[in-house]
């Protein structure tokens, strides 16, 4: 659970709302990754859209789809007892594929959100995380206690159709905005200092500040506005909301859980 004070903390019930990740080690039977085309739908495959450029929740490494929510889809698939097959979408389009059937569910650090609600159905929120800001090292004393140094010239950046970008419209007025489709080209903006700071999902930022410590970046070290992450299904495909549903209340194994969770995010506790 997230501690807005003092920073993550895991309570037991938070851990419940993972899953079953002791069976995330076991890989469905049929993985796939494929892109963006249209795939037929199939009762033995579960098609999981993922934008595998949030990392650690969903990113790509040596060419194969890892973290957090790459275990949850196995987990899910295996649970279900159907292959996974992984369908790579820019994330302007999961929405669009997941309406037009597409692909099953998504499973790629989305943020509950009631504007998308109207449209999708939201599975029960699997962690609490926050928006954090990444900054220079250099203005760490700067902003450690707000944001009052900011001033019409100071350009913040985020990524586009996020919550990091709402957040950014609706309390940061006055300044500059820089929007960007992947994290990239942010972390590069606030290298050359052309933005003072780029706003994300807590788990990313932390895992860009460890990327780019010895480049001079860090995580402020507040939160600014909480956040649920969950998958998202048809509205019509009550079945799956169902068992997602019963998959992440699941309390067994907690100890494993916990572990799982800690090695994706080792900030929590």
């Amino acid at each position: 659970m997230l501690n807005h004070k003092y920073g993550y903390r895991m309570t037991a019930a938070s851990l419940l709302l993972v899953g079953l990740l002791v069976l995330a080690g076991c890989a469905a039977s049929g993985q796939k990754t494929v892109g963006d085309d249209a795939i037929a739908a199939d009762k033995n495959v579960l098609r999981v859209g993922v934008t595998p450029d949030a990392p650690p929740l969903i990113f790509k490494q040596n060419g194969k789809i890892i973290g957090l929510e790459a275990e949850f889809a196995r987990a899910l698939a295996d649970d279900l007892g159907k292959a996974l097959q992984f369908v790579e979408l820019k994330w302007k389009n999961q929405i669009p594929a997941l309406l037009e059937n597409r692909i099953d569910i998504i499973m790629s650090g989305m943020v509950i959100d009631p504007i998308k609600e109207v449209r999708i159905a939201f599975c029960d929120p699997y962690f609490k995380s926050a928006l954090m800001a990444l900054i220079r090292i250099e203005d760490l004393n700067r902003f450690s206690i707000g944001f009052f140094s900011l001033s019409t010239n100071s350009a913040i950046g985020a990524i586009k159709d996020t919550t990091g970008a709402r957040f950014l419209k609706t309390y940061f007025t006055s300044v500059k905005k820089e929007f960007f489709s992947t994290t990239r080209p942010a972390v590069k903006a606030l290298l050359d200092k052309k933005i003072d700071m780029f706003i994300y999902g807590a788990p990313m930022v932390f895992y860009l500040a460890s990327e780019n410590e010895n480049n001079g970046l860090t995580a402020l070290p507040f939160f600014l506005a909480g956040e649920d992450l969950a998958w998202a299904v048809r509205k019509d495909n009550t079945e799956l909301l169902a068992a997602a549903n019963e998959f992440t209340q699941n309390p067994a194994n907690e100890k494993k859980l916990k572990q799982m969770i800690h090695r994706w995010i080792p900030f929590t506790k």
